[in-house]
């Protein structure tokens, strides 16, 4: 009778916990702790077009450019830490402090096992922590960053 797979012997396969992950925001921001990284999608917009002498009373759906949505990024605030607002300050009319930002996918040993790349990346928006007088929570501030091309590594080659 054969025995379940329990994950013990050699070759089991697992998907990948997501609650342990770094990023690395650019120049001196890296292996910044966040709670909370979304957004990380990419979607092709569809183009239709119907021939002039297509039998067919219908439209052709073709892939048309690639549309990136913003990634939100949420982390605690710390004392004598502006990050993010340095950041944003950089942004001006025409004028933008592009980044190259790498979201990685840590194993138990700290290793990378996924990463995913966002270029030309900028601050479009901050949202400081709410404030409650009977709350117990920690203050989290959050930023979310338009970018340009998302490139995904997995495995390997991601470092």
């Amino acid at each position: 009778m054969p025995t379940p797979d329990d994950g013990s012997k050699q070759g089991a396969t697992w998907p990948m916990p997501k609650f342990r992950f770094e990023v690395d925001l650019g120049t001196e921001l890296t292996g910044v702790a966040f709670q909370e990284v979304s957004g990380m999608d990419v979607e092709n917009q569809v183009i239709e077009y119907r021939k002039s002498n297509s039998p067919l009373f219908s439209t052709e759906k073709m892939p048309g450019i690639k549309k990136y949505g913003n990634v939100t990024m949420k982390r605690g605030v710390f004392v004598n830490d502006n990050t993010f607002w340095n950041w944003h300050a950089q942004v001006s009319m025409n004028t933008i402090a592009r980044r190259t930002v790498l979201i990685k996918l840590l194993d138990e040993g700290g290793n990378v096992t996924m990463q995913w790349q966002l270029n030309n990346a900028w601050p479009t928006k901050i949202t400081s922590t709410d404030l409650k007088s009977d709350g117990n929570e920690v203050a989290v501030d959050t930023i979310e960053i338009a970018h340009e091309q998302l490139i995904i590594t997995n495995g390997k080659a991601a470092s």
